[in-house]
């Protein structure tokens, strides 16, 4: 994984997670019943590329939710306007929230594998060369001292 696709990814995963978190705390202060209010953290959900499409339509279908009374609901004034109904969405998104987790933690530990395994072969192919080098100039060494010796024994 490059290092340009781990930081997008690594950002998309961080900015569902957070997004998440504020959805569950708004979700979970208003777990009482109440007249239907504003969602934008929970509607800002639909909008990110990491939340699965299920998750979207569960989502889309509990922010469609009408505090309107309907029907027989109209002759029963002591009725809340909107009941908590959004328990499984707050589990849904705790479980979202769970997965995400993991998901950007295995990412990390898979990058930072990746970064080690790289230092490593720097690391090995920078001794190569080293040795290589000692290597080379042993022989020049040997090969000089050689040809000096081959010629005071002739000359």
């Amino acid at each position: 994984i490059d290092k340009a696709n781990y930081d997008a990814t690594h950002k998309d995963y961080s900015e569902s997670i957070d997004a998440l978190m504020r959805a569950t705390a708004v979700l979970k202060k208003q777990a009482h019943d109440r007249k239907q209010a504003s969602f934008a953290q929970v509607s800002a959900l639909t909008s990110l590329r990491l939340i699965p499409q299920e998750a979207k339509q569960t989502l889309d279908a509990f922010l469609q939710q009408s505090d309107e009374p309907e029907g027989l609901e109209v002759s029963a004034p002591e009725a809340s306007g909107y009941e908590f109904q959004s328990g499984g969405v707050v589990e849904m998104l705790q479980k979202l929230h769970d997965k995400f987790l993991d998901e950007r933690t295995a990412l990390e530990k898979e990058e930072m594998n990746s970064k080690h395994a790289h230092e490593m072969l720097v690391q090995d192919l920078t001794a190569q060369i080293e040795q290589s080098t000692q290597d080379r100039e042993e022989k020049s060494e040997s090969k000089a001292k050689h040809l000096q010796a081959k010629a005071d024994a002739e000359g």
